[in-house]
């Protein structure tokens, strides 16, 4: 396949190096000195399931040639201004953003029935440009598309990812897709960010995993109101699996100096429970307590 990566960050670069390094045409789309240092010296990645290699996708600051599919890993925050970067429409858009809020943006830019519901689990990072370090061997992309005439994309995007060794869900439901990661990655999020601490300590503190499990069954609330098949149990048990070191991005994010996804994540969480009359105390608090941190005004919902 054809295949384009917008935003070759921690999940970009890992799945263009990963799609690359199983024969697949990939181009990554990024900003100027990006797509520069990757043309020098590929996608250096190092990676707890691939190994340690450089990939050698082409690299460019615009795309202008067909692709057969787009996989959009930007920052939500970043998304308007790097869907300018995009000059064709390609046959399928997979976004892996967090949050639920890109979707509507992404086919309002796009034919609507090409933008699938996407979302991946992956804990990875990129320190620096054309740099991918991924340390967690958890890693699953899910797919679904509210359009029948999608499933023969679907399935030929999910045997590329195959190809490269990428677990891979096609589901019948987008909202499951979406609200299956995030009722996890909210309540990880906020309570890691919100007491700059790992989620083994945070399982182990009663007060705090009382904010992990409440931050949990709010999402699964809006969750279902929403449509979709989850509940904080199921969350709360994923989370109970995982290991004691874990944190998220938004929590690195802080630590960088970089602006926290609270818009995209709780945010959207926020907005979807509001649309349903819900009440999401614990978030609320959480997000609070997050946007002193990094000096940022809270989401609107």
């Amino acid at each position: 396949m054809r295949i384009a990566v917008l935003g070759p960050g921690g999940v970009g670069g890992l799945i263009a190096g990963v799609l690359d390094r199983s024969g697949h045409d990939v181009t990554v789309v990024a900003r100027d000195s990006t797509a520069a240092t990757i043309a020098e010296r590929g996608v250096q990645i190092d990676s707890v399931t691939f190994g340690r290699f450089t990939g050698r996708p082409r690299a460019v600051e615009r795309l202008t040639e067909p692709a057969d599919a787009l996989l959009v890993a930007t920052k939500a925050a970043g998304l308007d201004a790097a869907l300018e970067r995009i000059d064709v429409e390609p046959g399928t858009v997979l976004p892996l953003l967090n949050g639920l809020d890109h979707i509507a943006v992404l086919r309002r830019r796009f034919p609507s029935d090409s933008v699938l519901a996407g979302s991946i689990r992956v804990e990875a990072d990129r320190p620096q440009p054309g740099v991918v370090i991924h340390t967690s061997p958890f890693l699953l992309v899910s797919m679904a598309s509210r359009a029948p005439s999608m499933a023969p994309h679907l399935e030929r995007l999910a045997a590329a990812l195959g190809d490269a060794d990428v677990p891979v869900k096609v589901l019948d439901s987008e909202a499951d897709v979406m609200w299956s990661k995030l009722v996890r990655l909210n309540a990880l999020a906020c309570t890691t960010s919100a007491y700059d601490k790992l989620l083994g300590e945070i399982r182990s503190t009663p007060s705090l995993r009382s904010d992990l499990v409440g931050a949990m069954n709010e999402a699964a609330a809006a969750g279902r109101a929403e449509g979709a098949d989850v509940d904080g149990e199921t969350a709360i048990e994923e989370l109970e699996r995982a290991h004691a070191t874990l944190g998220s991005s938004m929590q690195r994010d802080i630590a960088a100096g970089r602006e926290p996804e609270l818009d995209a994540i709780p945010g959207s969480v926020m907005r979807a429970a509001a649309r349903h009359g819900l009440a999401c105390p614990t978030i609320e608090r959480l997000v609070e307590m997050i946007a002193a941190r990094a000096g940022i005004a809270p989401p609107l919902v």
